[in-house]
Formats: structure tokens, sequence, C-alpha cells
């Protein structure tokens, strides 16, 4: 009996990064965990982060989040559960740093993080610190952990890439090269020392792996925020006169009913965004209590912050969720606006919308206006491929200079001559490749071509597709309607790209252009509802020249819908 309690017992600490990547830990991933999958924008996300704790003080520790391993505690072979996608971000900006360092000695113990060297008197083994899944192991270890490789790994084309994970590798490594390449020694140095010892991870471990799943269960549960929301309640309905507290408790869960306990939740961000105007740096209990509260409290009341804070935005909240604007003139078109930014892959534009209906709810002349031109900027933003921190940083300008009444003519909802430039030579390039852009892009462009008057989309699948296939049979019609440059050219391009209504067809996606209108394109379930496919079914062939009138045309609809000549 004892020995089962030791077995589960579990541990926690917090450890700075100098730990992580030592002989305490050998970290593997095991093969049924998913593949390292962070894109560019969560790898600038973390290494933005990083430099932002280091400018902020210098002794003020930087928490980087969460481990859960499984791990017998006289042992340094780790099991990881959760956590994989940052230690093997961090490995590769470890390994960046080496590469870019010209001292040897920093060289040296930077790679000495990334493997351990061994010491055959203790019995140490040389070894890699962290194990990828097998199908990845061997590329990390050739291309990262080992030194010196890392311009081959950039050079590599798509073909020596065999798996998404292996693209996701070369793509991070490449940013960090583009962003630390121009920083001098000194500068490394100081983002290297950051890293290393003022930077920590939060690890639990436990020798049992039910009980680690379980930890990691209960750990991304939304649990967390919900318990930092019933302490704010606590707080702020106990700080209310007592003949006074039922009446706000019950306002308080109303408003938690009406929104559903995770908007409900979720809620306190964005406040915490339209109060402060400064993207989250810390865990929102915190930033929450010292940075809104306080302040707030520290001249007015308990009672009113909840009167004029928490249950006007609840209600502004319910109104961008389930798109209920109501009134007697634009509804529908305020409405459609929300259906339209809800399809971002972000909702950093929320605040400044919360902040729209809570001070002009009844004018809904001047929220159409503020929709319009919030879309464009998150629309331009989505296509320059703006990540979390300079997006965040536009919204927190905006949302002071409505503060400062600026309102519809805040230089921060505008788009300068250099972002319109940008936006329109974004829409030019092969906008497939930028995966979380293009289904957007496409829809406004659907959405104008059709006339933007009551068009709705609605199905519960719609995909992007080629018309000039990726990947042409041998023999097929299109090797000899295209050269191989003129298919580099166009397939990826508006152009060339429809929506369906239905999922890809791996088969169909690659026969003759005449099937495809007549099988792929026009079936029962395919592209009568997008105007877009409709077109093309009008197209006797598909020709290069099409295919760069059809291109201009598009790109003058979307430089005419976002105003961006």
């Amino acid at each position: 009996m004892a020995e089962k309690v030791s077995r589960n017992k579990i541990h926690a600490a917090e450890e700075p990064l100098a730990n992580i990547f030592s002989s305490q830990f050998e970290f593997s991933i095991p093969d049924y965990q998913r593949p390292y999958s962070w894109g560019e924008e969560q790898a600038a996300q973390l290494l933005s982060d990083i430099t932002e704790a280091a400018d902020r003080s210098g002794d003020e520790p930087y928490f980087l989040g969460s481990l859960v391993l499984v791990k017998e505690e006289d042992r340094p072979s780790a099991d990881v559960i959760d956590g994989q996608q940052r230690l093997t971000t961090l490995t590769i900006l470890i390994a960046v740093l080496r590469e870019l360092s010209i001292d040897d000695d920093v060289k040296k113990e930077l790679q000495q993080c990334i493997v351990e060297p061994g010491r055959k008197i203790n019995g140490i083994r040389s070894n890699p610190r962290l194990h990828l899944r097998h199908r990845d192991r061997d590329f990390f270890e050739q291309y990262i952990q080992a030194s010196g490789r890392l311009e081959d790994l950039v050079a590599l084309g798509p073909n020596a890439l065999k798996t998404d994970a292996q693209k996701a590798i070369q793509r991070n490594a490449s940013h960090f090269v583009n962003e630390l390449r121009a920083l001098t020694e000194d500068e490394l140095m100081s983002l290297i020392m950051m890293i290393n010892t003022r930077t920590f991870l939060v690890v639990v471990s436990t020798a049992d792996l039910d009980s680690a799943h379980r930890i990691f269960s209960v750990m991304n549960a939304r649990g967390l925020d919900l318990s930092a929301a019933d302490i704010f309640k606590a707080e702020l309905v106990g700080a209310v006169e007592e003949s006074a507290r039922k009446k706000y408790a019950d306002r308080w869960e109303q408003a938690e009913v009406d929104l559903g306990r995770d908007q409900f939740a979720d809620l306190f961000q964005h406040i915490r965004m339209v109060m402060t105007k400064v993207r989250a740096r810390q865990e929102i209990l915190k930033e929450f209590r010292d940075d809104v509260i306080a302040p707030y409290l520290s001249s007015r009341s308990a009672e009113s912050f909840i009167d004029d804070v928490i249950l006007p935005y609840a209600s502004a909240y319910a109104v961008v969720i389930d798109k209920s604007y109501q009134s007697d003139g634009h509804a529908t078109a305020i409405n459609r606006w929300l259906t339209r930014l809800e399809q971002l892959d972000n909702s950093d534009w929320v605040p400044p919308v919360l902040w729209a209906f809570k001070h002009h709810s009844d004018d809904d002349e001047w929220l159409v206006a503020f929709l319009t031109r919030l879309e464009r900027l998150a629309a331009s933003m989505l296509i320059r491929r703006e990540y979390a921190t300079p997006r965040s940083q536009r919204y927190a300008a905006l949302l002071k200079d409505l503060d400062a009444g600026l309102g519809l003519d805040s230089p921060s909802l505008g788009l300068d001559p250099l972002e319109r430039g940008q936006t329109i030579l974004a829409l030019q390039q092969p906008i497939y490749k930028a995966s979380r852009v293009v289904k957007y892009v496409l829809l406004r462009l659907d959405e104008t071509l059709a006339g933007q008057s009551g068009v709705t989309y609605e199905h519960p699948i719609i995909s992007v597709e080629h018309v000039l296939p990726q990947t042409p049979g041998l023999g097929s019609e299109w090797t000899t309607v295209f050269s191989d440059e003129e298919r580099q050219v166009w397939t990826h391009r508006l152009g060339n790209l429809v929506l369906l209504n239905r999922r890809k067809n791996a088969s169909a996606s690659n026969r003759d252009f005449d099937y495809k209108k007549a099988s792929y394109f026009s079936g029962r379930s395919g592209s009568a509802p997008f105007t877009l496919t409709i077109q093309v079914l009008q197209e006797e062939r598909w020709t290069p020249e099409v295919l760069e009138e059809r291109q201009n045309r598009h790109l003058a609809s979307l430089v005419a819908l976002w105003s961006l000549s």
C-alpha cells in the first residue's frame, strides 16, 4: 500500500530553463502524442513574450507555462504529456542563438543545453535532451540538435521535408534567424541570459501515466479561468453593502447564465483589454485584480463596477456572440458585420466592438460605420499576417483613441499607404499558402461578387479548391495547356481558387477541366451557392490568359471592397 502511494506522488516545482535543459531531464515525446505543430505566429509570440519580459525588469522572472511529465523522482527520463510544443520551440530558439553567436564558449554552452555532452566517469552518455516522436526524431537531431546545420535546414527544399512537423521546424527556425540575426553579440547574450536564468516553467511530474493524464485534463480544463471569475465575484460582491449583496449576486449570476460559463470567463480578458489597453502579460487573476479592479475601486464602489462595467460589457458580449443587435434601422447590417468578424482566426477585435456597443448602442449608423472600418483593419492585418503582439497593440491604440473621443476619425482605425500597399501585395501573392487567410478572403470576395445585400454562408462545410490542380497527372491536359513555369505562377493565386460546400476530393481535384466543371463544380451539392465557382462554369477553357484576367478582376474587387487604392 505504501508503495502505491509513493508511486502516485505528484511533484510540482518552478524550474528555470537552465535546469530544464540540463542533466536533470531527458525528455521524450511519446509516439501517441500529436506531432510538433506550432506555426510561425506561435513561435513569434513566444520570442516576443520573452524579449518583452527581458525589457521590463532586470530580475523579474517570466513564467512560460507548464510541463506535465511521467517521471520517476530519481531518474532524468521523462515522457512529456503536455508541453512538447514549448519544449521543441525553445530547443529551436536555443539552436538559432547557438548558430548566431560568435563566441565559441557561448556556442559550446548552448550546445550543452541541447545535447547532454556526457561524462564517462559518471556513467552519463552523450544524448539529446529532447527526443521527438520517432518519425521526426532523426530530422530534429540532424538539423537542430547537431551544431552547424542551421543553414542547411533553412536551405532545404519542400521535397526534403517529409512531414508537417519538419516543415514547422524549418519555418520557425527561419523566423528566429530573421528576427535575431541583426542583434549584436551583447544583445544576443542578454537574450540568452534571460532565457537561461529568468525564464521558468512549472514542472508537474508523477511516475504514474494515468495520474499524469488526470493532471493534464485538470490543468487544461476551463476551470482555471472560471475559478478566477469566481474569485472576482466573491471579492466584488463581498465588497457591496450587505443590504444589497443578494441583489448584486443575482445580477452577476444572471449575466453568467446569459453568456454561458465559458464566454463569461472570456469576458474578463476582453474587459481587461478595454480598461488597460495593453495586451495580457500575466495570468488573468493577477492582472484583472491589480490593473482593473484595484484602480477602479480606489475612487468608486464595487456596486458601480458591477453596474457600469461587468453588466454592460456582459450584455454587449452577448450581442456579439449571438449576432443579436436590434434596432429599427441597420440591425441586419450590424449583425452581418459581426458574422464577418467572427470568421477571422482571432478574437482580438472583440474589445473595441464591446466598447462600441457599450458607448453607441443606440446609434446604429455610427455602429455600421465603425464596424465597416474595423473589419477593413482586421482583414488587412490578417492578410498581412500580423501576429498577436502588433495586432493587439493596434487594437490597444484604437481603444485609447476611442476613449480620447476620436471616434471614427481614429488614426488607428485607418490604414496608411504602406499598409494598403502591403495588403495589395499580399493579395497578389500565392495566397493559398497562407492557410489561415485564404478562406476569409475568398468568402469576402464571393460576397462582393454576389452583391453584399442578403448573401449568407451557413453551409456546414466550406472548402477551398484549385481549378488548375496542385499536382496534375502525367499526360493530362493541364501539362499541355500550362508550362511548368506557368503552373508555378498561377496554381495558388486568387484567380485559380474557388469555394465548394463539400469536402475536397483528391481524385476529382486532379481531373481535366471539362470533368471538373460537369461533375465536381456543378454537382447537386457542389458550387451553386458560390459566385466564384459559378463564374468558372462560364469559361470554355482554363488557360494562363483566363487566370491572369480573373486574377486582375478579383484583385480589383478586393481593392475596391477595402478601399486599398
